[in-house]
């Protein structure tokens, strides 16, 4: 059941989220941000390779597919940003010598991609009943050329910009975990952007909790 989202104060587009819809991971899910959808994959704890086995800890690899092509350096910047999110989030320590793995596809992208990368991921992970010290969600922001702040801005938007911040934020007290940013941009303005993503992440984590409320209560 695909649940919906709009905006109020701060502005965002509207998201929806399936999950489940995977049969062979063991926790899949989808996440749309306006017309930019990702569909995500977990599988793990599992056997690990020798040559990445941690003994303390479980190895995290995170694979980023392009819509068309082969992964290239944006991909593998994506997936760097991913992993050390997850990993701040997950409780690897209680699975050692064992492999998670988390597939993130890009079915189409019209801006805030690395977001929506991260809210799906997250969704992802709650669906595999993975062990979690934290929710995570992650916004993006743009600076246009009057210094106006845009929030979970389209590829047209993005293309305008004069500077571009992806946040991910903790559900628990709102911390920034991770950023990644690009163009040209004052101290200031970067402390506007991460105020707004913090405020805008308040409506992804309710949009998280009522549609696993509204999803259980219908197996229930």
């Amino acid at each position: 059941m695909m649940e919906v989202c709009g905006s109020s104060n701060v502005t965002l587009r509207e998201f929806g989220s399936e999950q489940s819809l995977l049969s062979r991971p063991d926790g899949s899910a989808s996440f749309i941000q306006g017309d930019t959808s990702v569909l995500a994959a977990a599988y793990g704890p599992a056997e690990v390779k020798v040559s990445k086995e941690i003994y303390d800890r479980a190895t995290l690899e995170v694979l980023i597919q392009p819509k068309v092509g082969l992964p290239g350096v944006r991909e593998r910047a994506q997936e760097q940003c991913v992993r050390e999110t997850c990993e701040a989030s997950l409780l690897l320590s209680l699975h050692p010598r064992s492999s998670l793995t988390l597939i993130l596809q890009l079915i189409h992208d019209d801006g805030s991609l690395l977001s929506c990368f991260l809210n799906a991921a997250c969704v992802a992970l709650m669906d595999a009943g993975l062990p979690m010290s934290r929710l995570f969600c992650g916004v993006t922001c743009a600076i246009d050329a009057d210094g106006q702040i845009i929030t979970d801005p389209t590829a047209a938007q993005e293309k305008e910009s004069r500077a571009l911040m992806t946040f991910a934020i903790d559900a628990t007290e709102r911390r920034v975990m991770m950023s990644s940013t690009r163009g040209s941009f004052s101290v200031h303005e970067l402390q506007q952007c991460i105020a707004v993503s913090q405020k805008a992440s308040e409506k992804i984590f309710q949009f998280y909790r009522d549609s696993v409320r509204r999803r259980y209560s219908k197996t229930l």
